[in-house]
């Protein structure tokens, strides 16, 4: 063999050799860029599966949020438009608007009656027929509209999470709610009984859950029509809607709790303030009666006393602002 064909059988073998290690070069290339594809896919499509999970549970809350929302909006209507029939519903009274109108006729006339045995002049007489009238039985209408709530919210997460347990235990909506209405006394039984009443005759619970937020304009039970409402159109779980519910009440009360306990001493001091003015006059009255007869007997003691009382008025009502903390 010459020189010339050695050269061409090793430039041969160099290339079919070099094409087999391209090729298989090729070949692992391509398997790793699968490899590689395929990991990519896993973790895109858990991550895709993530974000849709969160995007669930974003649109959940957005739902939530809209409809309470929406329960705000519809609150803030009605207490615009809220009539006497409604305010007595709040406060649980079996009255109708025109014994409760009557009433505050008859209490402003013993106002005036009153004013006018003390001898007192027209303008007097006329505030206490206003007072009568509109402000006393008002007051006391609002009063017994906060003792009301007041004591739904002491029993409301009770009533829930007997609920609760009596859902987990396989019993339906409708007749869990009957069982909490005769369980539980006072505004919570009160409220329940009249909610599975009108699911009886037709109307849907979570409807009546909404049409009771009107008797009871609570955030609470705004929250459970707003449960019952999401549990009506998404068959979510109903217990544990109202397990968070309950948790929420519950934080709420320590809160309130605790507020009223650092807010003590200056709720004592406005009590002390607001109280001491009338028992140093009635202590001089008692010492001195011809001392303190000059604001009850002279114009000017009259000014002055009409004054001071609107003065040392405006001055607790501030402080109650004060400490008042809204939750």
């Amino acid at each position: 063999m010459d020189t010339i064909q050695i050269v061409l059988i090793a430039t041969i073998v160099f290339l079919v050799v070099g094409i087999g290690m391209f090729l298989m070069m090729n070949a692992g290339s391509a398997k790793k860029q699968k490899d590689s594809i395929a990991i990519i896919r896993g973790r895109a499509g858990a991550e895709v599966k993530v974000q849709n999970e969160k995007d669930v549970s974003n649109k959940r809350r957005a739902e939530i949020a809209k409809k309470l929302k929406d329960n705000k909006e519809e609150e803030n209507k009605d207490k615009k438009k809220l009539t006497m029939a409604v305010r007595l519903l709040q406060a649980g009274l079996k009255i109708s608007p025109k014994q409760f109108y009557l009433f505050s006729i008859l209490l402003g006339v013993l106002l005036v009656a009153l004013a006018k045995i003390m001898h007192t002049s027209l303008l007097v007489m006329i505030l206490f027929g206003i007072i009568g009238f509109l402000g006393l039985p008002r007051f006391v209408l609002r009063k017994l509209t906060q003792r009301r709530q007041k004591k739904f919210l002491s029993e409301f997460a009770d009533a829930l999470e007997a609920m609760i347990r009596l859902l987990k235990a396989g019993m339906p909506v409708s007749e869990a709610v009957s069982m909490i209405s005769r369980e539980f006394d006072g505004p919570v039984g009160e409220e329940m009984s009249i909610i599975y009443d009108k699911q009886k005759i037709g109307i849907p619970l979570h409807e009546a859950a909404l049409e009771a937020t009107r008797r009871m304009p609570i955030t609470e039970m705004q929250m459970f029509a707003t449960g019952l409402a999401i549990q009506a159109q998404t068959g979510s779980s109903l217990s544990e809607v109202l397990g968070n519910l309950a948790g929420v009440i519950r934080a709420r009360f320590r809160l309130k709790r605790k507020i009223l306990a650092l807010s003590s001493e200056a709720i004592a001091s406005a009590s002390i303030i607001g109280a001491l003015p009338p028992l140093v006059a009635f202590g001089l009255w008692c010492v001195n009666p011809g001392y303190i007869e000059v604001l009850f007997t002279t114009p000017t003691g009259k000014y002055m006393l009409f004054g001071a009382v609107c003065w040392m008025s405006i001055g607790v009502l501030v402080m109650k602002q004060m400490i008042n903390f809204k939750i």
